[in-house]
């Protein structure tokens, strides 16, 4: 079976056969893989009301524990995403009441986001649904190829050093 990356390659190989492109077959897919799973994913939040930020926001706080709360420095290091745009995405799911700010019980001068029960009830809403997507756009796969996809994937981010989430 050929694909689009093939055609990019074969166009290559014929102009430039000197030269050995194989990453770019591995590298295109994962982009163009993840253009799709990036669209998909939009429209299934769209259709709950969320944006994809939302819910990884609101997910993080929800799989953190009781009592569902971060420190805004540990929700950045988990979006991976600078400390201004944190603020405002606290800001905005507040603003929808999903999310408060509270103060630190141990530091005072820090302050803490919790989850509310409206975004809790959300985000168990939705939970889900949403890896029952996630299994649509992976259906395609044997359980072995998953297993081993998986293993690939952590494989290719530990070497490049993404190693945790914190």
């Amino acid at each position: 079976m050929s694909d689009a990356v093939d055609e990019i390659l074969g166009q290559w190989a014929r102009e430039r056969p000197d030269m050995d492109v194989w990453p770019m077959g591995i590298i295109g897919r994962i982009k163009r893989l993840s253009r799709i799973v990036d669209r998909e994913l939009k429209d299934f939040f769209a259709g709950h009301g969320l944006e994809q930020w939302e819910f990884d926001v609101l997910a993080t706080l929800r799989r953190s524990g009781p009592p569902y709360t971060l420190t805004a420095g540990a929700l950045n290091r988990a979006a991976m995403v600078t400390s201004g745009a944190i603020t405002n995405r606290i800001d905005r799911l507040a603003a929808k009441g999903l999310v408060e700010r509270v103060p630190d019980e141990q530091d005072r001068r820090s302050v803490r986001v919790r989850l509310t029960e409206r975004g809790r009830a959300l985000v168990d809403e939705i939970v889900g649904l949403h890896v029952a997507n996630e299994a649509r756009l992976l259906s395609s796969l044997s359980p072995e190829r998953r297993t081993e996809l998986a293993g690939l994937l952590r494989d290719l981010l530990d070497s490049l050093g993404d190693t945790s989430i914190r």
